[in-house]
């Protein structure tokens, strides 16, 4: 068949399709390990951040997680009123939000342990592949 103007629209031309559909589909794959730590799996990576941080600023947290204030807002204040970080007014500028991480919350830390090598086990990717495509998606986002 020959090729036409329309072909960039059809949806098997996409790069932006696999991406989405690849990050629906780990996403997905993350729920039955991150369901017994009744974690999401954006608080799972807020989780990390702050397991690595202890306390950071709301706009820091984006930095990392990728996600505006406006989404982190309401995430972060359910995640306060699981116990798992809190959060207080900045005491330098009190128009920043300052979060730290809570003794709950790096308790978790431990029952989390094994869920990279959980997921890993669940993604059909060798070593190489996986650290080859980290590598390039990081060159999209970055």
């Amino acid at each position: 068949m020959k090729p036409t103007k329309y072909d960039a629209l059809k949806l098997e031309n996409q790069l932006c399709f696999p991406l989405y559909a690849a990050a629906k589909e780990v996403v997905r794959r993350y729920k039955p390990f991150l369901d017994p730590l009744g974690l999401t799996y954006t608080q799972y990576i807020t989780m990390m951040v702050m397991w690595e941080h202890k306390e950071l600023t709301v706009s820091q947290i984006g930095e990392y997680v990728h996600l505006d204030t406006g989404t982190l807002t309401p995430m972060l204040k359910k995640m306060e009123s699981n116990g798992l970080i809190f959060r207080q007014r900045g005491r330098k500028d009190e128009r920043e939000t300052i979060v730290s991480i809570t003794p709950e919350g790096k308790a978790l830390r431990k029952q989390a342990i094994e869920v990279p090598a959980k997921i890993s086990s669940c993604v059909n990717l060798t070593l190489d592949e996986a650290l080859q495509l980290k590598s390039l998606l990081e060159k999209i986002i970055i």
